[in-house]
């Protein structure tokens, strides 16, 4: 019985480690795509928040890097489907939406609140994991970052009901 609970928890941290690859890939792959977003938001507060997000983002890598070593493993990282399609989506938007106008400013917030709740719920399941596999470390790194992104889809979503919503309807 003791082998086959082993095996049990080995099988739940290889599941742990392989949504960490996939999140790392998807943070990495966002550093990239951030960029073209805030370039393409009219409003200087939006901007302002997908560059703050940038810099956020820039330090959430680190902490999955540390996360990683603490593992005692080198950081690794697979491709993230989800992140591939959702960043694929933000092109989109600002490829099928008039420049300098807050319709696309509304786009673009839409494709980073969907940015923001995949990365809510992968960090909230990674958190959990690691709790449920008693390590605490890990689980306050990962923490940081969650508390991290359910700020910026608050965030985004002021700014979207305080002023952008509203202009980008006026339009």
């Amino acid at each position: 019985m003791a082998t086959q609970s082993k095996s049990k928890d080995s099988k739940f941290k290889e599941l742990f480690i392989d949504e960490l690859k996939d999140i790392y890939w998807a943070e990495k792959h966002l550093v990239k795509a951030l960029p073209k977003m805030s370039k393409g938001a009219t409003s200087k507060k939006l901007a302002d928040a997908i560059d703050k997000h940038l810099e956020e983002t820039k330090e959430q890598i680190k902490r999955i890097e540390d996360v990683f070593e603490i593992l005692g493993m080198k950081a690794q990282a697979k491709k993230c489907e989800a992140m591939d399609g959702l960043v694929k989506e933000a092109e989109s938007i600002l490829e099928d939406t008039e420049a300098e106008t807050m319709v696309r400013d509304a786009g673009i917030i839409i494709a980073s609140q969907k940015v923001e709740h995949y990365e809510i719920a992968s960090y909230g399941t990674l958190v959990a994991f690691a709790k449920k596999m008693g390590m605490g470390d890990i689980a306050d790194l990962l923490s940081k970052t969650l508390e991290e992104e359910k700020k910026t889809d608050v965030s985004l979503t002021k700014l979207a009901e305080s002023e952008i919503n509203e202009e980008a309807a006026a339009e």
